[in-house]
């Protein structure tokens, strides 16, 4: 996979440090800029002052999970930054809160180096479309 010609901004949030840095150590590797983030809380003010491109949502962190952050934090963020659910759950469950929350995808904490990397440039990618901005 070629380098991202514009480095990809991407706040990734999730309470397991070990999670974290594994995400973090693949994503930079596959030219994406990451910023980490270790709890729920702050969230917000993380999105308006850094405007990450994606911010990728660990589900089950303690304080406020992943869903009530993302509507929290979504009113603090560009029109353009695009948010992923994040969990060991399983997929159908994270598929449903995926879509009760409003988030633009979700990704399982199983999906891990090239793979994540791809598919957070696609989610990156169908947002920078036209058609994305007329909804």
């Amino acid at each position: 996979m070629s380098e991202i010609e514009n480095k990809i901004r991407v706040l990734v949030v999730d309470d397991d440090v070990d999670q974290l840095m594994l995400v973090e150590r693949t994503l930079h590797a596959y030219g994406f800029e990451i910023r980490t983030h270790r709890s729920s809380l702050g969230v917000s003010n993380l999105v308006r002052t850094v405007m990450p491109d994606l911010v990728l949502l660990d589900v089950n962190i303690p304080a406020l999970s992943g869903d009530k952050v993302l509507a929290l934090a979504r009113n603090q963020a560009p029109s353009t930054t695009r948010f992923i659910l994040y969990s060991a759950s399983d997929e159908a469950r994270l598929r449903s809160l995926s879509l009760a929350s409003g988030a633009d995808g979700y990704i399982s904490k199983s999906v891990q180096g090239e793979s994540l990397a791809r598919k957070l440039i696609s989610i990156y990618k169908k947002s920078r479309l036209p058609a994305a901005s007329a909804r």
